[in-house]
C-alpha cells in the first residue's frame, strides 16, 4: 500500500508546479517583447544562482571562496556575451 505522505507531498509538488508555470508563461511572453529566449534563460540562471549562494552563506553557513568568485566571473562573462549579441 502507498504512503499516504508521500502521495501527498507529490501532490503539493504537482501544486507548486502548476502554480510556477501559471505565472511564468505569461512573463515569458511579456518578457519576450524585450528580451530574446537565450536572453530570458540567461536572466533566469543568473538570478537562481545568485540567491542559491545568499542561501547556502546564510542558512548552512558555507564560505565564499576563490573557486565560487572564479565560477561567478565565468558566468557572469558568459552572460555578457549573451547579452552583446553576435560577435563580428
Amino acid at each position: 500500500m502507498a504512503d499516504i505522505g508521500a502521495v501527498a507531498g507529490g501532490d503539493d509538488q504537482l501544486g507548486h508546479r502548476v502554480f510556477e508555470y501559471w505565472l511564468a508563461v505569461p512573463a515569458n511572453r511579456i518578457g519576450e517583447a524585450v528580451y530574446s529566449p537565450s536572453e530570458l534563460k540567461t536572466i533566469q540562471e543568473v538570478i537562481s544562482l545568485s540567491v542559491f549562494a545568499v542561501f547556502t552563506v546564510f542558512y548552512f553557513g558555507e564560505k565564499l571562496t576563490l573557486n565560487h568568485g572564479i565560477g561567478f566571473g565565468m558566468i557572469a562573462l558568459g552572460a555578457f556575451f549573451i547579452f552583446k549579441g553576435p560577435i563580428k
